[in-house]
This record gives structure tokens, C-alpha cells and sequence, in this order.
């Protein structure tokens, strides 16, 4: 299974779950307490992507399987004897920082290699700029969570269609 997906599935579920169950909650209600079902059904599901990434242990995961997948490509490739590739830390991100010697054919080629690692985003000799891999799980949640309002509308919109029938 892909690493990226095993980090944002967990989060994306729980975001759907959420949406669904707020939804159904926020949109059987009047407008006044609509909006607050809404805002805390994302506040929570934003709140369980905070989980995930950090006391549940996601994000712990997800950097040592990418950095121990790093170490195979590096081995396999037969790259230089110090040359290392450690996640960025500080915070999270998906991007690989490669240190070691190497000619430059070496350091083109790893760098190459290594971005092509699945969850990660790019790898580069030197610390860049890059999303936090906790936003990105947010903005994974959030998602979810709209997913699974637009199923919660559905359902309330067939019960409302139904609700005309009287038998």
C-alpha cells in the first residue's frame, strides 16, 4: 500500500464520517442552529486530523516508512557511502533532505530517485519551503468532512421527497 495513502485515508474516513453525522444533525435542524452542527462537526474533524498526526502517531509512521523506503532506493542505486536522506522535520513535511558526498551525476540522479518515492513531494540537497503535513491532513479532513455533508443533504433531501407520500 502506498505510504501516502495509509497517512490521509485514516483522515479522510474520519472526516466523511463526521460530515455525514453532522449533516444529518445540522440539516433536520432550523437555520439559527444549523451553522453551529456545521462549524463544530469541522472543528472536530480538523481536530481528528490533529490526532491522527500526532498522539495516534500517523505522521511517526509515515516519515520512518519513507525514510526507510529512502534507504533501499539508496542501496539499491549504490549511492555513495555517507550519502543520507531524512524527511524534513520541524515542521513535517514530505520532502526528503539529501546530505553526503557525491559527483554531481550522483547528486542529480538521487535526487531524481528520491522524489519519486510515493508521498513524497520533492527531494532536494538543502532545506526549501513546503506545506506542513498536518495542513495537508487538515485540508484532507475538510474534505472528507464536505463529502460527507453532500451525502447527509442526499439523504435529507430523499426523506424530505418521501416525507410528501402519504400511504
Amino acid at each position: 500500500m502506498n505510504v501516502l495513502w495509509s497517512y490521509f485515508w485514516p483522515v479522510f474516513a474520519a472526516g466523511l464520517v463526521i460530515g455525514a453525522i453532522a449533516g444529518s444533525i445540522a440539516f433536520r435542524r432550523k437555520r439559527s442552529g444549523r451553522m453551529t452542527a456545521l462549524a463544530a462537526g469541522c472543528l472536530l474533524s480538523i481536530a481528528c486530523a490533529g490526532l491522527w498526526h500526532g498522539p495516534l502517531g500517523g505522521a511517526n509512521r509515515f516519515a520512518s516508512e519513507v525514510e526507510r523506503i529512502a534507504r533501499i532506493v539508496l542501496v539499491n542505486y549504490e549511492a555513495p557511502a555517507g550519502m543520507t536522506a531524512r524527511i524534513h522535520h520541524g515542521p513535517l513535511t514530505r520532502q526528503l533532505i539529501l546530505s553526503g558526498p557525491g559527483n554531481d551525476f550522483q547528486r542529480r540522479e538521487a535526487v531524481r530517485l528520491l522524489s519519486q518515492i510515493p508521498g513524497v513531494s520533492q527531494a532536494a540537497w538543502g532545506r526549501t519551503a513546503g506545506i506542513p503535513l498536518i495542513v495537508e491532513s487538515a485540508i484532507v479532513s475538510v474534505l472528507g468532512f464536505l463529502l460527507g455533508l453532500l451525502f447527509a443533504y442526499l439523504v435529507e433531501l430523499r426523506r424530505r421527497y418521501n416525507a410528501q407520500w402519504k400511504w
